[in-house]
């Protein structure tokens, strides 16, 4: 650590320290350097070193200490104000603000001490000159917490029409006070409108838009904007994840995920901050995270979760339910030292409105992943019904709506027969009843439910129904097909087919009983044509062909509202479009599924119509047609209702997103996408199925520029994105995309790691332009970071990766990068840096001399005047670093020359590259402005000036060109004059 031997070195090291992180190893820091300052015997050393001690303090969980700092220091101005310099007079002023803030945050300090505060605050600011608009913002401060609502508003009304001065809050600070206000007093919709130009980006400063981001949840979820929240949550939990500072904001976010069904998510965030249990420094903030934990715990209990373990005060372990009591406990005891000093029951109030609150969305998926979902919790017990309530239905009447169900196809009839066969126990039935219970037991079963078709078969036999008989046998047959037993299964179902052919031609049975074997027979013929040797397939096509299309012939005509015929002319066409897609027809196949589909829709059976459409999306995609891809998808999951699986809903989605997002429809694709990562998670296939739409949905986002949302999603895949699951192209997207995202967020050294890592496994590929580009990039990312000498390396890694493929571009721009860096090391090296430049000059020209196509020619010509313009700065750069007056001419001659060739060079691509020409000619304009010779000088800005004398003045780029030249022309005349 630097010894700190006068006030530069101090400054420094108090820069150094308000780099680090928030928390108490800072705030540790800042108690040494004031240590130091002391031993300098320099006034202003210590008032320095005072400020820097309350600012991160105040940006921390002791802010309780800022107020000893702040009385020594206000004790330094009253005694000897010629001490302060402007700064540090400002700054004093400042923290008034954050002295009043911090009074009301903790209950120990009297209400009348805070009073006075106020009124000592307006005195020194008078005194200052100050407006009355920062002292009217406290005021309202102090009214809003005790809950003087009319005192609040007057305050409030005083606050907004003082002017701002130097003592004002920023913009941001002040709209999202305003805005808090506006939704406390139950405005949200005003609040949201006060908040925008915060959350889009117009006003910021330290803490927000990080404050206004979590404040915004609960208003905009009561307003039903919920994609909006989901967003500001994705957004804001990035930016107050790293600030231990920010409790207050970090409870909103905790909030936010109790009620969105969010609550694993919830638990999460709790575990990432064990310490915002116990730290004590700020009270007040302590108190809203115990009041949003406690909303959360009692979530988990209302959902029979109350017995899980969950993160809470590191002292002992946890569940759900002993931490809601706790942290009840803490926030109304908290709340109860707040009233007992404000003389009121406001807090409380608040606080016990907080906790009671319901959700307000039932399910809003978020996009990430949740690493620990809560268990779903155990079925509760039966409970014995009263005399008065309701007779739980008997067997006559679960036995009629189970074959009801069954008649009509509906999805819950296995689960219907499943309740019929529970209440039969110990029940003497009929034989029909007991072959329909056996039969439907067999079909839920699956492989070892063919004995049970066997069962079935003997008792429909003795309840007179051969025909039903042979049907249960078929299907049977048609199990043991799907256990890989096809041939035995031909077999079988041969001789059934026979036989009930023969049976009704004697009118031994009916249409249903007939068209079920025949079903069967074709369903197995089909399993015969997937297994089928090579050599064999036509022959087992054209067997399965004729299959389907007997049953076709059978069933027309003899349908009439019967479900189940329906449902078998349905069926069959589908059979045919997989026939037609194994033969390759796919056009066919296309036709026939679209034709499936309407049948199973027209018999009002939509959901059997789910898998047809979705292979109607796959041939449809293949053909091209991506309209009727999309089309069948969206048709898939209304058919599908509430009666897909969560497998196959995420499936369709995502199939749907990636259709969409083909079209360049990236925000209804990421819709898709979300849900299909949400039923993903449901279905247990997180790791798989999930982590690809969780890369496809932070995708999405990185198109449309959501970059701190497609960050945590993107962040929230990689854990679970593998080269043998997903291959290793969606892994090296995944983190290209988060590279670039983080890049656009200012993270530059997590941007660089990301980007060497997608590098480091392209980098085993055979065509390495992808590796050769992250190289690049990752080489961006370091210089941006200030890690130049890193750079320095990557960059020339690129080049030789960018000279390898013969891609002349990538090589030059690595070069005029790795110029600009040596120019910017400490001690810049000038010579290195125009040596690399001259570099990339020479690459360029030579590519020239081997160019032979037209297109690729003009390219390089553009490239070289950029190269040639960059080379004209970098040594107008050097220059003005040079000590020497003849130094400074000749390198800035040096840049003229540069910057003369780029005008050329420009000039000759014609209006193609008008606006990089008219670039460097007033480049060029000022140097011979700094050379001392305005004719010259002239002589570009009116090149410039005939250059736009027909272009469109609407042009910004156009404007700014014309303007800089007049300015030019001014400057140069009042030259000529001197």
């Amino acid at each position: 650590m630097t010894e700190i031997t006068d006030l530069d070195a101090l400054r420094r090291a108090m820069a150094e320290n308000g780099e680090q992180p928030e928390g108490p190893a800072r705030n540790a820091r800042a108690e040494q350097l004031l240590a130091e300052a002391e031993r300098l015997g320099e006034p202003l050393a210590v008032i320095e070193a005072l400020g820097h001690q309350l600012k991160v303090y105040n940006y921390s969980s002791e802010k309780a200490k800022m107020f000893v700092p702040f009385a020594r220091l206000l004790r330094m101005w009253d005694e000897r104000p010629e001490d302060f310099d402007e700064y540090e007079t400002h700054s004093l002023h400042w923290v008034f603000k954050w002295m009043s803030a911090g009074m009301l945050d903790q209950p120990h300090i009297p209400l009348s001490s805070i009073e006075k505060w106020l009124g000592e605050m307006e005195h020194r600011y008078r005194l200052a000159g100050h407006s009355e608009r920062a002292v009217r913002g406290a005021e309202f401060s102090v009214a809003a917490h005790v809950g003087d609502l009319e005192r609040a508003e007057r305050a409030y009304a005083a606050w907004l029409a003082a002017d701002r001065d130097s003592m004002a809050d920023c913009h941001a600070c002040e709209l999202h006070g305003q805005g808090w206000w506006q939704a406390v007093r139950g405005r949200d919709a005003e609040a949201v409108r006060l908040w925008r130009p915060v959350l889009d980006g117009e006003y910021a400063c330290a803490h927000e838009p990080h404050t206004v981001l979590a404040s915004s949840l609960a208003p905009l979820l009561r307003l039903g904007r919920v994609d909006e929240a989901r967003a500001n949550h994705l957004r804001g939990f990035r930016l107050v994840r790293p600030m231990e500072s920010m409790r207050g904001a970090y409870a909103d976010h905790v909030e936010f995920c109790a009620l969105t069904g969010n609550e694993a998510r919830g638990l999460e965030l709790l575990a990432e901050r064990p310490a915002y249990f116990t730290d004590d420094g700020q009270p007040r903030s302590r108190l809203d995270f115990m009041a949003a934990v406690t909303l959360l715990m009692d979530r988990l209990t209302v959902l029979g979760l109350g017995g899980q373990q969950v993160p809470g005060p590191a002292d002992r372990t946890w569940t759900a339910r002993e931490l809601a009591a706790h942290a009840r406990a803490e926030a109304l005891a908290l709340a109860a030292r707040f009233d007992e000093r404000n003389g009121t029951s406001y807090t409380s109030e608040r606080v016990r409105l907080r906790m009671a609150q319901e959700p307000l969305v039932e399910r809003l998926p978020l996009g990430v992943r949740t690493a620990n979902r809560p268990a779903p919790a155990a079925p509760a017990a039966a409970v014995v019904p009263s005399p008065a309530a309701k007779e739980a239905p008997g067997l006559p009447e679960l036995l009629a709506e189970a074959r009801r169900l069954s008649d009509t196809l509906r999805p819950s009839a296995i689960e219907a027969w499943a309740a019929v066969s529970r209440a039969a126990e110990g029940v003497e039935l009929e034989a029909r009843d007991r072959a329909e219970i056996a039969d439907h037991r067999g079909m839920d079963l699956g492989p070892e439910g063919v004995p049970l078709f066997e069962e079935a078969a003997a008792l429909y036999a003795e309840a007179g129904d051969p025909g039903e008989a042979l049907a249960a046998r078929a299907r049977g047959a048609y199990v043991e097909a799907l256990t890989g037993e096809v041939s035995a299964a031909i077999e079988a179902v041969g001789a059934l087919y026979d036989q009930v052919l023969a049976l009704y031609a004697e009118d031994g049975t009916g249409v249903r009983q007939t068209a079920a074997v025949l079903m069967s027979r074709a369903r197995i013929l089909m399993r015969r044509v997937h297994e089928a040797e090579e050599g064999a397939e036509s022959a087992a096509l054209s067997a399965a062909e004729s299959a389907v299309r007997e049953v076709l012939a059978f069933v027309s005509g003899r349908t009439g509202d019967d479900v189940r015929l329906l449902a078998r002319v349905a069926e069959a066409w589908a059979m045919l479009a997989e026939l037609a897609a194994l033969s390759g027809d796919v056009e066919g196949a296309a036709e026939l599924f679209a034709r499936a589909s309407g049948e199973f829709v027209a018999a009002g059976l939509p959901w059997f119509a789910v898998e047809y459409e979705a292979r109607l999306a796959g041939l449809a995609h293949h053909l091209g047609d991506t309209a009727r891809a999309e089309r069948a998808l969206r048709a898939a999951l209304e058919h599908g209702g509430p009666y897909l699986e969560a497998t196959g809903r995420a499936q369709l989605h995502l199939q749907l997103a990636e259709v969409l997002g083909g079209t360049g429809v990236s925000e209804e694709a990421a819709e898709h996408a979300l849900e299909a990562a949400h039923w993903a998670d449901e279905a247990g296939e997180s790791r798989t199925l999930g982590a690809w739409a969780r890369h496809q949905l932070g995708g999405f986002l990185v198109r449309q520029q959501r970059f701190a949302e497609a960050a945590e999603v993107l962040e929230s895949a990689l854990p679970d994105l593998s080269a043998e699951t997903h291959g290793d192209g969606a892994v090296v997207q995944t983190l290209w995309w988060l590279g670039d995202c983080l890049e656009e967020l200012g993270d530059h050294r997590d941007a660089a790691e990301r980007r060497l890592q997608a590098a480091a496994i392209a980098r085993e590929w055979p065509e390495q332009h992808d590796h050769a580009t992250l190289a690049h990039l990752a080489a961006e990312s370091l210089g941006h970071a200030g890690l130049h000498t890193d750079a320095d390396r990557a960059y020339t890694r690129a080049g030789e990766l960018w000279r390898s493929l013969g891609n002349v571009h990538g090589l030059v721009r690595s070069l005029r990068a790795r110029a600009w860096l040596a120019l910017r090391v400490e001690d810049g090296d000038g010579a290195r840096a125009a040596e690399l430049m001259k570099g990339a000059v020479e690459e360029c020209a030579a590519a020239l001399d081997e160019a032979d196509d037209e297109e690729a020619r003009q390219r390089l010509v553009a490239e070289l005047g950029q190269t040639h313009r960059q080379f004209g700065d970098l040594l107008a750069r050097s220059a003005a670093e040079d000590a020497e007056d003849d130094s400074i001419r000749t390198a800035l001659e040096e840049a003229l020359a540069q910057m003369s060739r780029a005008v050329t060079v420009f000039a000759s691509l014609g209006d193609d590259a008008l606006h990089s020409r008219t670039g460097a000619e007033l480049a060029a304009g000022w140097l011979q402005a700094d050379l001392s010779r305005p004719a010259d000088a002239a002589a570009h800005a009116r090149a410039v000036l005939a250059a736009y004398e027909n272009a469109d003045g609407r042009d910004d780029t156009v404007r700014r060109r014309r303007a800089e030249a007049e300015q030019m022309l001014q400057v140069v005349a009042e030259q000529d004059q001197e």
